[in-house]
């Protein structure tokens, strides 16, 4: 990775860092002086606008939820379970991580336009690729005629992200995984599948919490 790459990544993790618990993208490109020790001429070169602050951000979420994505297709071989738990895995850390909610600006055509190429591109084709990995398990949990279900599907996914971000919901509330699986496999068409149950999430919170423990305790030993 180059030293333009490496810093890039650095300055947009400096704005995830800032954005942290907002309910507005309310970062500007100068206010990343203070929380990256970076010169404004430097920051003002990575991003010449305002939207590529914004666009980059939005990249580094969309790449996150791939890798991630990628991770639970092999954990889960059961494609329904797959697609849960990786929406369910993307709650817990946008909630458990205070992270801001990229959903309420992107995707979002006027700030695209706004963007250099560069930004722009990148971000058309991580949106692409996310989109069409959803589209497939959708798929290959087993299509239903009458609508578009991976349209359905997002757009459920987006508003819930934010309402629960506006709530305040609490990212250990086993109730708010099991209604969100439910509200999920309705909206595919599969009611009649099976999903996680109540007991089935507590023990996967469990598991969650153990393993933050333990990488703490392994953080302050090092």
């Amino acid at each position: 990775m180059s030293s333009w790459a490496q810093r890039e990544k650095y300055l947009v993790k400096a704005a995830q860092r800032s954005l942290k618990g907002h309910k507005t993208f309310d970062l500007c490109r100068s206010h990343l002086m203070k929380a990256s020790q970076i010169s404004k001429g430097t920051i003002y070169n990575h991003f010449t606008s305002e939207a590529d602050l914004i666009v980059a951000v939005a990249c580094n979420d969309y790449q996150t939820w791939i890798e991630l994505a990628k991770q639970d297709e092999k954990e889960h071989q059961d494609p329904l379970i797959c697609f849960l738990y990786h929406h369910c895995n993307r709650l817990y850390l946008t909630l458990s991580e205070k992270l801001f909610v990229i959903d309420r600006v992107m995707p979002n055509q006027d700030l695209l336009d706004q963007a250099t190429a560069h930004y722009r591109d990148r971000f058309e084709h991580l949106c692409a690729e996310y989109l069409q990995w959803n589209r497939e398990m959708i798929s290959r949990i087993g299509d239903v005629p009458g609508f578009d279900r991976a349209e359905l599907v997002m757009s459920y996914l987006r508003g819930a992200m934010i309402n629960s971000d506006d709530a305040d919901k609490h990212f250990e509330d086993v109730q708010l995984y099991f209604q969100f699986s439910y509200a999920l496999s309705q909206l595919m068409g599969h009611s009649d599948k099976r999903i996680p149950t109540k007991q089935v999430f507590s023990a996967w919170l469990l598991a969650k919490k153990e393993l933050s423990l333990h990488q703490s305790t392994m953080s302050s030993a090092a």
